[in-house]
């Protein structure tokens, strides 16, 4: 029982560290993944804490688990208008482009080690994907201001090419090991994962919105337990039946961020933190894993496969992958840089340790190797780079609350007929334009406060706080009516107004 409060004790402790040390990142300008990584080494076996980890299958199953969140997690937050202009090439680089750089860093490795082909091959694919949560941590930490095209496109690629990566990481595996494995069945088996991966995604995105939206529970902290149950069934069902569960989740996440549903706010915040602390646990887990003596030995090797990637691979991947689109060619050479390496890589390089792989240790400290120089060295020069280029877009800033000129709003009343479609609903999905609020709901004889969740009946009168534009549409909609006793009650938003309305918008939300 000691043992165990022991070890409670010591991973919160270690996550809180954690926690407390990623306000360094916006003053030092580095990702939290360095920070994370470096607690760990330093409670490590040969650091301060002298914490002896090195149960690698362990540490692959925390980090298959913590990928998965992230992924969700990214999906949910990216919005689908934002990576329409840039999905074909977005596609092509997290596809052709992470095949391309483990194509070609194999081939250098190959030349300069004495790995065999396929061992170098597989260095490669550990190392092709790039880290979407390093990148933005960086660009949001130093004020990096890109074009919102570069920005989408990072964004997308970085979110995707994970199950690129985790394909070939498992067919070169599957290839050193298996003695019956060949190339052909292998790419019959991507496409089987990929398309399934996709499929399925859509699939158990769609139900989620629906499944959320109408099973109407009781208890509102159920959600967040509801929400990540779907999250992790959709990972494991994807999985279990041969396709690609970390395309699956990325997709889910993806159509669900990208749809109304009760609870969409509180949600999105809840898997946010998750997410956060899918991270934390995974990178001081893999930094517990190192031995920082047996990184000396493999440092000048290391040293000389990160530059290649750096400077040869990742960039030629980029240009190949974005010949004859509308980037140009400082977008495109920026682009090829910013390709940070983070969680992937690092949980990708404890599969050959557990598979077997005879070179499996030195793949995953050359791998770890290339993940901290990425961090340091490419982490702290993106806004030198960006700046260099001439490769900057408008700052991003949040809209004010008050602005110049007043906003006018009316407070009007809708009856909700009888032959109303909206009659059954959840107020989430009624349907109102954006710019309305239902601020208070009036049923026979009393007014009570809605949420997305609350089902609209006949004969509901509607308490709206909207502009004008969209008192219009209501209008034009027809599926609510109109009443004239607030219908001239236009002015200024009041302070109680105000009020009113991001309360109503929390609870639509």
């Amino acid at each position: 029982m000691q043992d165990l409060e022991l070890v409670l004790v010591l991973a919160c402790i270690l996550v809180l560290i954690s926690i407390l040390a990623s306000k360094l990142t916006g003053r030092a300008g580095v990702p939290a993944l360095l920070l994370f990584l470096g607690i760990g080494m330093l409670a490590g076996s040969e650091g301060i804490g002298g914490i002896y980890f090195d149960d690698f299958p362990l540490a692959r199953s925390v980090g298959i688990v913590a990928l998965a969140l992230i992924l969700y997690a990214g999906g949910l937050d990216t919005r689908y208008a934002s990576i329409h202009p840039v999905l074909g090439r977005g596609v092509t680089l997290a596809t052709v482009g992470t095949l391309a750089t483990a194509g070609l860093l194999g081939l250098f490795v190959t030349m300069t080690t004495d790995l065999s082909v396929l061992e170098a091959l597989l260095l490669g694919a550990v190392v092709s994907s790039t880290d979407a949560a390093a990148v933005f941590s960086i660009l949001r930490a130093r004020h990096v201001h890109l074009p919102e095209r570069v920005r989408s496109l990072l964004e997308l690629e970085s979110g995707s090419n994970d199950p690129m990566a985790v394909f070939l990481t498992v067919s070169l595996i599957t290839l050193i090991t298996a003695e019956d494995s060949t190339v052909l069945g292998l790419v019959g088996g991507f496409a089987l994962q990929m398309g399934l991966g996709a499929l399925l995604g859509y699939v158990f995105g769609r139900i989620m919105v629906v499944f959320i939206n109408r099973v109407s529970l009781d208890y509102e902290g159920l959600y967040p337990v509801l929400s990540l149950t779907l999250v992790m069934l959709t990972f494991g069902a994807t999985a279990y039946v041969g396709g690609s569960g970390f395309l699956a989740v990325y997709i889910a996440g993806l159509v669900m961020g990208n749809r109304a549903h009760i609870h969409k706010r509180s949600l999105t915040r809840f898997h946010d933190g998750l997410a956060w602390l899918a991270q934390i646990t995974m990178f001081v887990t893999l930094g517990l894993l190192v031995f920082p003596s047996r990184l000396l030995p493999v440092m000048g090797l290391a040293l000389l496969v990160t530059t290649f990637l750096k400077l040869v691979a990742r960039p030629v991947s980029v240009y190949l992958c974005l010949l004859g689109s509308s980037f140009s060619l400082r977008e495109q050479t920026l682009i090829g840089w910013v390709g940070l390496r983070g969680a992937v890589p690092i949980i990708l390089a404890t599969f050959p340790l557990v598979a077997g792989v005879p070179a499996g240790e030195e793949i995953f400290n050359i791998c770890f190797f290339i993940v901290l120089t990425s961090a340091l060295l490419q982490g702290t020069t993106i806004p030198l780079v960006a700046k260099w280029l001439r490769v900057e877009g408008p700052a991003y800033e949040a809209e004010p609350i008050v602005s110049g000129e007043p906003v006018r709003r009316t407070v009007v009343e809708y009856r909700v007929p009888e032959d109303s479609p909206v009659v059954g609903r959840q107020l989430a999905q009624a349907g109102l334009p954006a710019g309305a609020d239902v601020v208070l709901l009036r049923r026979y004889d009393s007014y009570v406060f809605v949420r997305g969740s609350t089902r609209l009946r006949r004969g509901d009168l509607l308490l709206i706080l909207a502009d004008e534009a969209s008192l219009r549409m209501l209008d034009e909609l027809g599926e609510l009516v109109r009443e004239p006793s607030l219908a001239a009650c236009a002015s200024e938003p009041s302070d109680a107004q105000e009020d009113a309305q991001e309360d109503a918008q929390e609870s639509v939300a």
